[in-house]
């Protein structure tokens, strides 16, 4: 989008949960918008040949590690979530639901449901949860229950992820501005200098 951040990410990633707290006003220095992607990043896994960073030896025991290290840095509570690692399924499924009732009201989604894994522990991968997390913004569970399961949010979910992959995206969080790609958390810095600088 122009004059937006594109801001792809997975709920099952840890430091994409540092990236959500920080991206907007990122983005709000640089009189920009961000438009969020929950995917799921096992599908591209099947293609790059990766796999989760906290179950891959040597860099998982330094994930860990790094990840406590920010938490303190940036102030954060910070926990992994029950069922650990998970897909995010129902939640990336809701996040598109609510997206076309009220974007905003899917990126206050979208934090609350970082929050409730990363800092309160809860299982962000059960329907239950999501759907709690969802009433909670003042909307229906009965809307949000059928949602997950619509042959068409799963359509939409599937389409966001084969676009990802178009668009070289292969891990989380991923940033890009037109065109201009950056891929980690540690890269909100240079995103921020590119910002500023309009390139170089």
């Amino acid at each position: 989008m122009k004059n937006a951040i594109d801001f792809y990410f997975d709920f099952s990633s840890p430091y994409a949960y540092f990236a959500s707290m920080e991206i907007d006003e990122l983005a709000k220095k640089h009189g920009l918008s961000v438009h969020w992607h929950p995917i799921l990043l096992g599908a591209i896994f099947k293609k790059t040949g990766a796999k989760p960073l906290l179950q891959t030896p040597l860099k998982g025991d330094y994930a860990h590690h790094d990840l406590e290290r920010i938490a303190r840095k940036k102030r954060l509570p910070f926990t992994l979530p029950v069922n650990f690692p998970f897909a995010a399924l129902a939640a990336c499924r809701a996040f598109y639901w609510i997206r076309r009732e009220d974007d905003n009201l899917a990126i206050s989604f979208a934090k609350n449901i970082f929050k409730a894994g990363y800092q309160m522990r809860l299982d962000i991968s059960d329907p239950k949860t999501v759907i709690d997390l969802s009433s909670a913004l003042g909307l229906d569970s009965g809307r949000i229950e059928p949602a997950l399961s619509s042959e068409t949010i799963k359509e939409e979910l599937r389409n966001e992820v084969s676009l990802a992959e178009q668009r070289g995206v292969f891990g989380s969080p991923f940033f890009i501005f037109e065109d201009e790609p950056f891929w980690g958390h540690d890269r909100m810095a240079t995103l921020d200098e590119w910002l500023s600088h309009k390139g170089w």
